[in-house]
């Protein structure tokens, strides 16, 4: 995997070099297309196409296809760190939708620390780790988790799970 960046990297650094050559050579057109090609390529190593298409399974529900694209990225510290944040909030879902909420529960609160990217997604963890709080009978801590999501659901897309859970909450 680290060598998949190293090589997108050399190959993005190759094409620029190819590109100036172009300009300096008076091939402004193809020195404007092979600049656009070395920036897709540059892009490529901060953007990990398994975590796109696992993110695509969980989005389905496919939870087994899932954790399988995930496992191929078996090792997570070589990850850009929002990558990191992204690996762990997803393997967070996959472990909640398997029933192993204390893994899952550290695996949100990692996703957290390390800064998810979307506000959205920061809500989700939290309302996430809310309910796992609440299914272990941690009321208070739930509370907190509840709360914190509200605050990062700018665009008020989980309101009604937001408010679903403080309805349940209130019957423990």
């Amino acid at each position: 995997m680290l060598f998949a960046y190293w090589f997108r990297a050399a190959i993005s650094v190759l094409l620029f070099a190819l590109s100036i050559y172009q300009f300096v050579d008076g091939e402004i057109g193809n020195g404007i297309f092979v600049l656009l090609i070395a920036l897709v390529v540059l892009v490529t190593v901060w953007l990990n196409e398994m975590m796109i298409f696992t993110f695509l399974a969980v989005r389905k529900g496919d939870f087994a296809k899932a954790r399988k694209r995930l496992d191929m990225m078996n090792k997570p510290e070589w990850l850009v760190a929002f990558q990191r944040a992204y690996w762990y909030y997803l393997d967070g879902m996959i472990k909640s939708q398997s029933g192993e909420l204390t893994k899952a529960e550290t695996s949100f609160k990692r996703a957290i620390k390390l800064g998810l990217y979307m506000s959205h997604d920061k809500a989700m963890a939290k309302l996430s780790l809310a309910g796992i709080a609440a299914s272990k009978r941690r009321k208070r801590e739930a509370l907190n988790w509840l709360n914190e999501a509200k605050k990062d659901d700018d665009k008020k897309m989980l309101a009604d799970q937001i408010k679903m859970m403080k309805q349940q909450l209130s019957r423990i």
